[in-house]
């Protein structure tokens, strides 16, 4: 796996927060049972032990179009793509409109923004169109 580490935060019993790190992060939040769940469920998934994990109760902070394209995402299922032109559509707003809410993602990996490609090649993640992240993309969309 092409990434370092994965921390989970929680809060009210759902899940608030996702930091994908290259390094160990320092202690953030407290664990609960809830961000101990996902993040079993996630470290699985990643190691190809389980499907990828849904059904976890997800509360992303963010204005009400990024909520309605990080509910889209949500509905792509695992091992499929969609364009940021298509999600854009379906959505009736633009592509780099999209592209700004997956940025702004704060539940990555749960919420799949990886899922979204350009129409071109794979577009971002993480903010950035090159290197390390965008490999770990590609790496998300090869291992589903």
């Amino acid at each position: 796996m092409p990434f370092g580490w994965i921390t989970v935060a929680a809060e009210g019993g759902a899940v608030c927060r996702v930091w994908l790190a290259e390094c160990p992060p320092p202690p953030r939040e407290a664990e609960n049972s809830c961000s101990r769940a996902a993040a079993d469920d996630l470290a699985a998934w990643l190691w190809g032990e389980k499907e990828w994990p849904r059904g976890h109760p997800l509360r992303p902070q963010g204005s009400p179009f990024q909520q309605r394209v990080w509910n889209a995402l949500l509905q792509i299922p695992a091992g499929s793509q969609v364009t940021y032109g298509e999600l854009a559509k379906r959505l009736g707003t633009a592509p780099r409109a999209v592209g700004g809410a997956c940025r702004a993602n704060p539940i990555p990996l749960l919420i799949p923004c990886h899922r979204v490609v350009a129409a071109q090649g794979l577009g971002g993640f993480a903010g950035r169109r090159e290197g390390r992240w965008v490999a770990f993309k590609q790496w998300l969309l090869t291992h589903e």
